[in-house]
């Protein structure tokens, strides 16, 4: 099965600081990089990386880093389904704390201005069976578009609710697996507890639920299940937390295309997102495919 991955691609600004800058200062940091990223881009990576095959849906500028962007995915997916807008291409400052956390600032023209079903021949050449990821980068109502398209050609429908926009809450009616995180899945569903809140956005019409607890790992309520299921993450030595969740995100999909159970494929990519945190970066911190093969394999051992 093919995984289709619609959101953004941009340039991510990584700056490195012992401590993060507050409102008001100004700081040196210790280094700085540029690189690929957005959630998009990251999860689509992360899903290719698994072995399955992924078409990427995002828009970029008709400038320079649309080419740099567009020439760096393309030894990696199919990128022949990026769109190019006479805006300038997405991007990220990242700042990153001595011990791994971050905060990230997003200029997001092109994510706004995409319009997948209006602007390219994505309803005609997805097909059902296939995999279907989305992230809440894009508009609301693009967003809930494309899930519903999804849904109505027979695609498994997979939402990574964020980021939350401030003035709205997410729809789910069209969605068999939402990804949320505990601050976004309290956020959605007003409940301090993961296993409550993710009974609650269950009940606001979704399939099944995972909330991603960090270094606790992450727990999955399953559509008809009355306990969530929880998995366990690898204690490692945290160096960048920016896009762990969506190398999450991408392995969970990417397994899933390759027929692996829910609670098989969660577990890989749990133990994926564990060695993005040991690395710096958002995209490139996502694990090689041979890294990612060896613990699909390992799952398969195991369940054997």
């Amino acid at each position: 099965m093919r995984v289709h991955v619609v959101g953004n691609v941009c340039i991510d600004t990584t700056f490195r600081f012992d401590l993060l800058p507050q409102a008001g200062e100004t700081r040196n940091a210790a280094s700085h990089t540029d690189g690929l990223g957005g959630k998009g881009a990251n999860q689509a990576v992360a899903a290719a990386r698994t072995g399955a095959p992924v078409t990427f849906w995002a828009a970029i500028g008709r400038d320079a880093n649309g080419g740099w962007i567009r020439n760096g995915l393309a030894g990696e997916i199919d990128s022949a389904c990026l769109t190019e807008f006479d805006l300038p291409t997405d991007r990220s400052t990242v700042a990153v704390d001595a011990s791994g956390e971050n905060m990230i600032l997003s200029g997001v023209s092109c994510a706004l201005a995409f319009d997948p079903l209006a602007q390219t021949d994505f309803g005609d050449i997805v097909e059902p069976d296939n995999v279907l990821v989305v992230q809440a980068n894009l508009t609301p109502a693009i967003t809930e578009a494309c899930l519903r398209a999804g849904r109505e050609k027979g695609l498994t429908t997979i939402f990574n609710a964020s980021p939350l926009a401030p003035d709205g809450q997410p729809r789910f009616e069209a969605v068999d697996i939402v990804i949320v995180n505990e601050g976004e899945a309290q956020s959605i569903a007003g409940s301090r507890r993961p296993e409550d809140a993710a009974a609650a956005i269950r009940g606001l019409g979704s399939g099944c639920v995972i909330v991603t607890l960090g270094s606790r790992g992450c727990l999955l309520l399953g559509s008809a299940s009355v306990e969530p299921v929880y998995i366990a993450a690898p204690k490692v030595d945290v160096v960048d937390t920016s896009g762990a969740g969506d190398v999450l995100c991408g392995v969970f999909a990417g397994c899933l295309a390759q027929g692996m159970r829910q609670e098989a494929a969660l577990r890989v990519a749990v133990a994926a997102s564990a060695l993005a945190v040991t690395r710096v970066g958002t995209l490139a911190s996502c694990p090689p495919v041979d890294e990612i093969s060896f613990l699909i394999k390992q799952s398969e051992t195991e369940s054997a």
